[in-house]
């Protein structure tokens, strides 16, 4: 969560000449509804299902760089069929950075009812080790703008 996933992914299928997707954005082009909204209504585990249905549809395009949510890898058959993808890129980025990041949007349902920080610091400690796991290039955010970090990923793809 707030490590520039969508910017990021946007300028890097630009400059490789992909097409660009987004989980989240085609959760909610199939609902028709926020994924705050589906939050209050489904929970998280009603959200990860509409998640993966997005993930598997996405994974049909060729030539296409897929952002996912920030908990995608806590879905354990999520986890497996990305890890069976060829580059899988984790956008490392500090807790502060995060809370800096995150905390300027609303639309971040994991972090309504409680406190930013520690629940960023929780997300992080459940989520790192995932991503930590199953990706083949990794980049500290912290210090970079999403074109640098673009950049960065197509020479890592050499």
């Amino acid at each position: 969560m707030g490590s520039g996933k969508t910017s990021t992914g946007r300028i890097l299928a630009k400059e490789m000449g992909y097409v660009f997707a987004d989980t989240d954005e085609e959760v909610v082009e199939r609902t028709g509804v926020s994924i705050a909204y589906i939050f209050d209504v489904e929970g998280e585990s009603g959200f990860r299902q509409r998640e993966h249905q997005a993930l598997m549809k996405l994974l049909s395009k060729n030539n296409a760089v897929i952002a996912t949510g920030g908990g995608i890898l806590t879905y354990d058959e999520n986890r497996q069929i990305i890890m069976g993808h060829k580059n899988v890129v984790y956008l490392k980025t500090s807790l502060e950075k995060q809370i800096e990041r995150a905390t300027v949007s609303d639309n971040r349902p994991l972090l309504i009812d409680a406190d930013p920080a520690l629940k960023l610091q929780e997300l992080m400690l459940t989520r790192e080790p995932l991503y930590e796991e199953i990706s083949t290039i990794k980049i500290d955010t912290d210090q970079s703008a999403p074109y640098e970090i673009a950049l960065e990923i197509i020479d890592k793809l050499g």
